[in-house]
């Protein structure tokens, strides 16, 4: 039995797909918060269990013969380490072989503040006696949907990652790293770091997105202050705005960058591409 917790979200619905491609539907169990959110994989004949991260007395059923596991992070930033650990000593109790968890790229070393506490779920998980992997996920080239959408008409994207790469890649392909990395597990306590084959500046999305649109679009570098004040502006929390504007300003260190080719080893092909990811965010806004 293979479980996936965050199943309704978007990366972990991706893994559900991929585990679909070779598995079969009832030896997988999907994990999640409101279970008639996904109705369309239990008609599928995934098993479909509540497990929040917040009810821990939800956790032990879910995990219940589960031999892998993979945990998605959770989202809710500054709840994730007591919601991790929930899960984690679920997992241990229900006597879960072999646990796999989306962590961030190079999170030991990031100076993202976002690493904090995946660095202590990475903390909690090696203290297991069981196997481990720990997939570092960089960036989704998702999450660049809405400034791409809105680019052409603002004509301009705006950051604070100056001439930093980031090497990013869809969701799908990370799920397909996962989905691998379940069916074919480590036998010890292992870490993917795991990054897009290829990598681009905000300069360069904006120029992918002037090319695509036909309208002129620039990148407009701002400080991160700057940045996070705007991002507050168009109604972001203040508290979002600050982890974004503080990932940007990391990007500007080389904190989203890798020429590893790890996740493209484990997809089992090249990751998506930024003109494909323009071309698709493009299409959808019209």
């Amino acid at each position: 039995m293979i479980a996936v917790t965050g199943a309704s979200g978007a990366l972990g619905r991706h893994v559900i797909d991929a585990l679909l491609e070779t598995e079969a539907p009832s030896s997988i169990r999907a994990i999640v918060r409101s279970p008639e959110k996904v109705a369309d994989l239990a008609a599928r004949g995934v098993q479909v269990v509540r497990g929040d991260y917040d009810a821990p007395e939800t956790l032990g059923t879910a995990l219940a013969g589960v031999d892998r596991l993979l945990i998605i992070s959770s989202s809710e930033i500054g709840k994730r380490t007591p919601q991790h650990r929930a899960v984690i000593e679920a997992a241990k109790a229900t006597g879960v072989g072999f646990i796999a968890y989306t962590s961030l790229l190079r999170a030991d070393t990031s100076p993202l503040a976002l690493a904090e506490e995946h660095v202590a779920t990475e903390a909690m998980l090696a203290e297991l006696s069981v196997p481990v992997a720990v997939l570092r996920n960089g960036w989704y080239l998702e999450n660049f949907h809405s400034a791409i959408v809105s680019a052409p008409e603002l004509g301009a994207i705006a950051g604070a990652s100056g001439e930093g790469r980031i090497s990013a890649a869809l969701r799908a392909d990370y799920a397909a790293a996962a989905a691998s990395v379940l069916r074919d597990p480590p036998t010890a306590q292992t870490v993917y770091e795991l990054a897009g084959d290829t990598s681009f500046t905000r300069a360069e999305l904006a120029a992918e997105v002037a090319r695509q649109s036909g309208k002129p679009v620039v990148y407009n570098d701002m400080s991160q202050a700057e940045y996070a004040a705007l991002l507050i502006k168009v109604g972001l929390p203040e508290g979002f705005a600050a982890i974004l504007a503080d990932s940007d300003a990391g990007t500007a260190k080389g904190a989203l960058f890798s020429d590893d080719r790890t996740l493209s080893r484990l997809a089992g092909r090249p990751t998506g591409t930024l003109a494909a990811a323009v071309a698709t965010a493009l299409a959808a806004a019209k």
